[in-house]
């Protein structure tokens, strides 16, 4: 069986996923294998598609092997991804795998991703693996992976049939019924953030942030992501942990900052491509690595903006709202090209009002919460280097209840189950326990109607 590895790490032959392959290698359980580095070589592949057209063809099984970058792959994994199906390559029938490390923040959406547009090319999903940074290092970590390859290698064998998907509907195309002019005194700043051809502009896409624009009573700022001259994507280089700047000397940290961090709300406009915002989008969310892991944007509001269906892409959704809540920010709405638009626009721009207006912030669910928890144990591991992150989580108090030791609340339910292991405050304890866990939460009702 050829298989070719597609190493998405920016990192080239230094990747540390890849170390997951040499050692499966290692083990005797790969063989005839080719690795292209797209992550690395990705501007010389956009010139050349070649020999990467030649190794696509010639494998047998194909293995996305990179680190997850902000729930999903790299920027330019993402790209390479876009050139097989502008070259509308036929893969149909060969296999294809993943191996991922990360500290599992989103590492579901990142596996999701490459399912989908697997599917898209016609190749036969058959798995992933998805793995901590450090769990090659422990025998754990080693069996884990050879086992993984091991199913997997039964999994072609056999010939496990793919999943079925369902079938994504075409949307309704959107186009302003009606503009709306809106003169009030504008309060407040919005930028509105997009990737748009300026010679091709995508009508539909542009009529939703006009009819946006006239309907916020706010100051609107649109920043097309087309225009900027990115250098490249991010490097996982870390340059950026001291002093926050990047290696890049496009000047895109200081931009972000200036231009998009620095307003009050932030909208995000798109057309769902490969089941995402497209490789520039990506390039932008993983630039953004130079504010490290500190949530700069915490407590402003942000919508979307989109050209295509996302009630179709739950993946995507779940990337949307996520990034919301990791952030720190009100999602105010996603508006797509269904039924009533422009009522869905005037919603989203009033509810962005409202919450810059009160300073409104959602409470957290477990896209955040969980989110947060892991970024808060590695930024503890790693407050040596990354100290402008470690300071960021000192002075907003996500440390306050790290590490987990609450002695008090320990002992109360030891206390507690020593109680309930008595057969005299079993028969009666029920009760007793339901209203004693309710006296706390009396309590604040009875200080409230006071």
């Amino acid at each position: 069986m050829n298989i070719l590895v597609l190493n998405g790490s920016p990192a080239g032959r230094d990747s540390i996923t890849l170390q997951t392959v040499h050692y499966l290698e290692a083990c005797g359980l790969m063989d005839n294998m080719d690795i292209l580095h797209v992550g690395q070589q990705i501007r010389s592949i956009e010139k050349d598609f070649h020999e990467a057209e030649q190794l696509l063809e010639k494998a047998d099984l194909i293995l996305f092997c990179y680190p997850v970058y902000t729930f999903i792959v790299p920027a330019q994994l993402h790209r390479f991804i876009e050139l097989i199906k502008e070259k509308e390559l036929d893969l149909s029938g060969k296999y294809a795998v993943q191996i991922t490390t990360s500290k599992h923040f989103y590492d579901m959406t990142a596996h999701r991703f490459i399912e989908d547009n697997c599917l898209d090319l016609g190749l036969k999903y058959a798995g992933g693996l998805s793995a901590d940074m450090e769990d090659l290092l422990t025998e754990k970590g080693q069996k884990e992976a050879r086992e993984f390859w091991k199913y997997i290698t039964w999994k072609i064998q056999q010939g496990i049939p793919d999943p079925v998907r369902p079938v994504i509907k075409e949307p309704v195309r959107y186009r302003a019924s009606d503009n709306i002019v809106n003169e009030m005194n504008k309060q407040g700043t919005v930028a509105v953030v997009y990737d748009d051809d300026p010679d091709y502009p995508n009508v539909y896409l542009q009529s939703m942030i006009s009819r946006f624009t006239a309907s916020v009573n706010m100051a609107v700022t649109r920043i097309n992501l087309r225009t900027f001259p990115f250098a490249g994507g991010c490097l996982g280089c870390f340059h950026c942990a001291v002093d926050g700047t990047c290696i890049y000397k496009d000047g895109f940290d200081d931009y972000l900052r200036t231009n998009i961090n620095s307003a009050d709300a932030i909208v995000y406009a798109f057309t769902i491509k490969d089941h995402s915002m497209g490789s520039r989008f990506k390039m932008y969310d993983d630039r953004q690595f130079c504010n490290g892991h500190r949530t700069v944007t915490m407590g402003k509001p942000m919508g979307y903006l989109i050209d295509g269906s996302p009630a179709e892409e739950e993946n995507l959704r779940t990337i949307m709202e996520s990034r919301a809540q990791v952030g720190g920010n009100f999602l105010a709405g996603i508006v797509d090209d269904a039924s009533q638009p422009d009522k869905a626009i005037d919603r989203l721009a009033a509810a962005i009002e409202y919450a810059v207006r009160n300073h409104y912030e959602q409470p957290k669910n477990f896209y955040g919460t969980g989110g947060l928890k892991i970024f808060r144990d590695l930024i503890w591991q790693m407050q040596g280097l990354m100290k402008e992150d470690h300071r960021f989580y000192k002075e907003h108090g996500f440390y306050d209840d790290f590490p987990q030791k609450h002695k008090g609340r320990v002992a109360a339910m030891y206390l507690v189950s020593a109680l309930m292991n008595s057969s005299a405050v079993k028969k009666k304890g029920a009760v007793n326990m339901t209203k004693g866990m309710l006296m706390p939460y009396r309590a604040v009702i009875e200080k409230a109607r006071k």
